[in-house]
């Protein structure tokens, strides 16, 4: 933790340093920019409920690999970060209406989404995969094993995971959920037979419950670049957050960062 702590610091330093000055930004051809500027204070919207990616702790806090790379952005901005939590399928259309000005949030990138907001990245890759307690739905090898009526799955609502489901397995028993952990309980509690969620949330659920007898599919049927959104109507903004990810992969922080949330797992969320 201390190695990771102070590694945080010395990079986030070297951020500072080097990145653009918004406070000095009055461009009338970057106006979120030039907001944030004014205000001192960068919105981050976020669904804090996909750990570990994003989710509060019972003191409130809200923390999460998402939330570092939202603290280092503010940091290089030289403004401070103001955390709002919303659920996940508003998030866009807060960014729209300008209640945030970035959506970092475990959020893949796909064509219909990029019609709404402009993303940068991805800063992660990922895929899909089940929790599940039967060993039956865990063997299955290709969609087509799950897709019928007797498969019972959970997907959070206005997820890929559940155009997935819709999509590929339209004669499975579905359900919505509004966040990840009610998903979770229905499968320790036998509700549905499996949650169909992403990559590094299904390492997350089985590490931190290591006696729940969850079990895990994961799939190779989908490919989920994760990245960050930006409101469309500001390319300054765009191109300044292109080249602090370029810096942040560069100077190794998003792996370090992995490595904190993830473990040994850390590098295996990126792309190859």
């Amino acid at each position: 933790m201390t190695r990771f702590l102070t590694l945080f610091s010395l990079i986030a330093t070297l951020l500072l340093v080097s990145a653009c000055n918004t406070t000095q930004t009055r461009n009338s051809d970057a106006p979120v920019l030039s907001r944030i500027a004014q205000r001192g204070e960068v919105i981050l919207g976020t669904s804090a409920n996909m750990a570990p990616m994003t989710y509060t702790k019972e003191d409130g806090t809200v923390v999460g690999l998402d939330i570092d790379v939202a603290r280092l952005m503010a940091k290089s901005m030289e403004v401070k970060l103001t955390i709002k939590t919303l659920p996940f399928a508003e998030l866009l259309p807060a960014l729209d209406r300008g209640d945030v000005d970035v959506v970092i949030s475990n959020m893949t990138i796909t064509t219909k989404r990029n019609l709404q907001a402009a993303f940068v990245g991805p800063y992660m890759t990922s895929g899909k995969c089940i929790i599940t307690k039967q060993e039956g739905l865990a063997r299955a090898e290709q969609a087509e094993d799950l897709n019928t009526p007797e498969t019972r799955m959970a997907v959070m609502e206005g997820s890929t995971s559940e155009d997935f489901v819709k999509t590929l397995l339209p004669r499975a028993t579905v359900t919505t959920t509004g966040d990840l952990q009610s998903g979770v309980k229905m499968v320790a509690n036998d509700e549905v037979g499996g949650l169909l969620t992403d990559y590094p949330i299904c390492l997350s659920t089985l590490k931190d419950n290591p006696d729940a007898g969850f079990v895990s599919l994961f799939s190779l049927l989908t490919y989920e670049p994760i990245g960050i959104a930006l409101p469309s109507g500001d390319p300054l903004f765009v191109n300044w957050t292109e080249n602090f990810l370029a810096r942040m992969e560069g100077t190794g922080i998003l792996d370090e960062i992995g490595k904190h949330w993830f473990g040994q797992f850390g590098a295996v969320t990126h792309a190859e």
